[in-house]
């Protein structure tokens, strides 16, 4: 008579280290020993069908082969939800379609909608299946469960398009005429102190930086103003970290700084300068102050500075954006900006896979808040409009004399 405790007893001991290939083979291993009744036994002991059993004496002799990385043959095991419901896929996508959000040109998707709701739902519509399938249905579907993101600026410009393809060509023309050309921008002002900054970094488990409970501008301390330059061949960028207002004046002595410390020894023969800028902020389009700077700026130099505003709500897509303040931020994340020196320090240590370096400088000056430039003023600026959209498209030609005075 065959032992069927002993068999159970046997099982219960190894299954949990088993797969299923492998508690099929114990089956068959227990009742080929059995002999003459062993199936039927090995089956009342462990639970495993005799039809498993079976197959796994046909493995062990060789007369089925399944494939090593495999628990069963090919076409084995139950079949998927969406093939023995050919509608399930469909009904879904329907569902998540009115809430899906996402680029229809990108591969990957994402939906608002949790899953046990759109099981209910499905289930509603005569479909049985479980929320945990859902997500593995959604998931093969490339779509993912995520926040909101801040992206959009408002309505676009009609000529958007237009603008951004005369850039790329004034700046592939600059580019390939070895003709430095930047993009500029103020990257978000940050609160000198012990305050909480975003992101997590390694430490001791339970050690978390203590920091302020609340962000309130400490007036010994102040904000920093970090205005920076990115420089597009060289995948280089300048910051400079001021302590005072963002104002036209400091983002024009900041290019000043920098072509005077790097601009003028990488491009010793530089004829002329490209910048592109978003349309507002201290280097806006419309800012007065910020065109008499640039004619200053250009008569110090001794040459042309060809100017490229980016469209209305497109601000985002600025070079400067995703080549060089996105990696600062990592740089800094979960880190305290304690001081202007901290500050200085990290941006100066960010550095990415693909070369950038960053060299980055204190700007202790002060700047003034509401300078008016007047209409005469203007009027001695020697600024040529470009024919399409000359608002954001203009030159600031060298001249030798700005308000009466020669500059060299």
């Amino acid at each position: 008579m065959i032992d069927t405790s002993a068999i159970r007893d046997r099982f219960v001991a190894v299954s949990p280290h088993l797969g299923e290939r492998g508690r099929r083979f114990f089956a068959a291993a227990e009742a080929r020993t059995a002999g003459y009744g062993g199936i039927a036994a090995v089956a009342r002991a462990t639970g495993i069908a005799p039809s498993t059993i079976g197959r796994g004496l046909a493995e062990l002799d060789g007369a089925e082969a399944v494939p090593a990385d495999r628990n069963r043959r090919v076409g084995g095991g139950r079949k998927t939800l969406t093939a023995t419901d050919p509608a399930l896929l469909a009904d879904l996508l329907a569902l998540v379609s009115p809430s899906e959000r996402g680029d229809p040109m990108s591969p990957l998707r994402w939906t608002c909608k949790g899953l046990r709701r759109l099981a209910s739902e499905l289930g509603a519509i005569g479909h049985k299946i479980s929320h945990t399938v859902v997500g593995e249905l959604l998931k093969g579907e490339k779509f993912s469960l995520q926040a909101n993101r801040k992206t959009r600026e408002g309505d676009s410009h009609p000529d958007r398009d237009a603008q951004f393809a005369h850039i790329n060509a004034r700046v592939s023309l600059a580019l390939a005429q070895q003709q430095p050309v930047i993009s500029v921008d103020t990257k978000k002002k940050e609160l000198v102190g012990n305050f909480k900054n975003g992101g997590r970094e390694w430490r001791p488990q339970g050690d978390p930086e203590e920091v302020r409970v609340h962000d309130f501008l400490i007036k010994e301390l102040g904000r920093a103003v970090p205005y920076g330059i990115y420089d597009l061949a060289a995948n280089a960028g300048w910051v400079s970290v001021g302590i005072d207002h963002d104002t036209a004046e400091f983002a024009v002595h900041t290019l000043r700084t920098w072509w005077r410390t790097v601009g003028s020894k990488r491009y010793p023969n530089a004829r002329h300068l490209t910048i592109t800028a978003d349309g507002g902020g201290s280097n806006g389009s419309r800012v007065r102050l910020w065109k008499r700077e640039l004619q200053r700026l250009a008569n110090e130099l001794g040459i042309d500075i060809h100017v490229h505003h980016l469209p209305p709500g497109t601000s985002k897509w600025n070079k400067i954006e995703h080549r060089l303040f996105s990696f600062i931020s990592m740089n800094w994340r979960a880190k305290p900006l304690v001081s202007y020196r901290v500050i200085v320090d990290l941006i100066s240590a960010t550095t990415t896979d693909t070369g950038l370096t960053v060299r980055c400088e204190l700007d202790t000056n002060t700047y003034a808040k509401g300078i008016v430039v007047t209409d005469q003023e203007m009027s001695r600026i020697n600024i040529i409009h470009d024919e399409f959209h000359g608002e954001w498209n203009y030159t600031l030609q060298y001249r030798n004399i700005l308000d009466g005075v020669v500059n060299s």
